[in-house]
C-alpha cells in the first residue's frame, strides 16, 4: 500500500467518519483511480470507523504543514 498526495486527495470529500467499505464505495462512485481502491482494500480492519484521512495515511499534509502567511493574500 502506498499513498501519494494526489491519491489521498481523492478522499478529501469522503463522508467522514466512514468505515473501510464506505470509503471503498465512495472511491468507486467518485471515479477515483484504481490505486485508491486497492489501497483502501489493503486496510487491515474492516469494522473500524475512520474519522479522517490522517487515520489512513498519518503523513497526510495539513494546512499547518505549509509555510505561508494567509494574511498576505
Amino acid at each position: 500500500m502506498y499513498w501519494t498526495l494526489e491519491l489521498a486527495s481523492k478522499l478529501e470529500d469522503a463522508p467522514w467518519p466512514a468505515t473501510k467499505d464506505e470509503l471503498i464505495d465512495f472511491a468507486i462512485r467518485s471515479g477515483a483511480p484504481l490505486e485508491v481502491v486497492e489501497n483502501l482494500q489493503e486496510l487491515s480492519i474492516e469494522a473500524e470507523i475512520y474519522e479522517s484521512i490522517e487515520e489512513i495515511w498519518p503523513d497526510y499534509p495539513t494546512k499547518e504543514d505549509f509555510f505561508f502567511n494567509e494574511e498576505e493574500y
